[in-house]
């Protein structure tokens, strides 16, 4: 008998949740158009936000408002990059990465959201030197020796730097310059990447347990659900099951 609500309960946490990644890919692509041109073609930056929202199955009516709105021709809010660091519990080194109309509320929140999980906010380069910007690309290859080396060989071939297999997953890292390149080519080899982009990978990882842990994790749920924020790096070594 409960059973009606029930499921319409998860829907509407479906949709919320939805709206809320829509949200922060709109604003990512209305600022990828600002920082270069209107057309994805032309524009490396513009056209991973483009190939991250039609993932994410949104529309292409959705997307090409968001790009009018990003070279001005519908007068929309003007959208600030900006980038915080931090240190979250048991002293995790933390780059978050905004796009926001209102720095005020914005580093307010994020600020907030440290406090209040046992972090703080620092200023710039105070935890940046701990990472390194890289094209990062991640295959699921579930331990399997012959899917591994697939990605291997298609990696290396097209100028990839490494590739690291842990955790059933084999992980391309390329300089930011040759990301687009090593993405065509991986795709041409026909390997579908879980999650591709530019990323502020650590150099190391801390071992983060217990309260802290539990701790942290809550405090990466809540600045995910800031819509001003875009993407949280952090140099945690966190469990296979809580990385989810």
């Amino acid at each position: 008998m409960g059973r009606g609500p029930s499921i319409e309960g998860r829907k509407n946490a479906e949709d919320a949740k939805r709206a809320k990644v829509f949200t922060k890919l709109i604003r990512e692509i209305t600022v990828a158009t600002r920082a270069g041109v209107a057309d994805p073609n032309l524009n490396p930056r513009l056209r991973a936000a483009v190939d991250k929202a039609l993932t994410a199955n949104m529309s292409k009516d959705t997307i090409e408002r968001a790009i009018k709105r990003g070279s001005g021709a519908d007068g929309g809010a003007k959208m600030e990059e900006l980038r915080y660091e931090g240190y979250g519990p048991a002293g995790t080194a933390l780059i978050i990465e905004c796009f926001t109309d209102n720095p005020t509320r914005t580093v307010a929140d994020v600020r907030h959201a440290l406090t209040k999980h046992g972090g703080n906010l620092g200023t710039n380069g105070s935890v940046a030197f701990q990472f390194t910007r890289c094209g990062e690309l991640v295959f699921a290859t579930h331990g399997n020796e012959a899917a591994e080396e697939k990605v291997l060989e298609a990696a290396l071939e097209a100028g990839a730097d490494d590739v690291i297999n842990e955790n059933g997953e084999s992980t391309v890292l390329c300089s930011p310059e040759s990301f687009e390149t090593v993405q065509q080519a991986l795709i041409e080899a026909k390997l579908d990447a879980q999650h591709a982009g530019v990323v502020m990978r650590p150099n190391n990882r801390v071992a983060v347990t217990g309260e802290a842990l539990e701790t942290l994790n809550d405090l990466l749920e809540k600045l995910d659900s800031l819509d001003d924020v875009s993407e949280v790096y952090h140099n945690a070594a966190l469990p296979v099951e809580a990385a989810g």
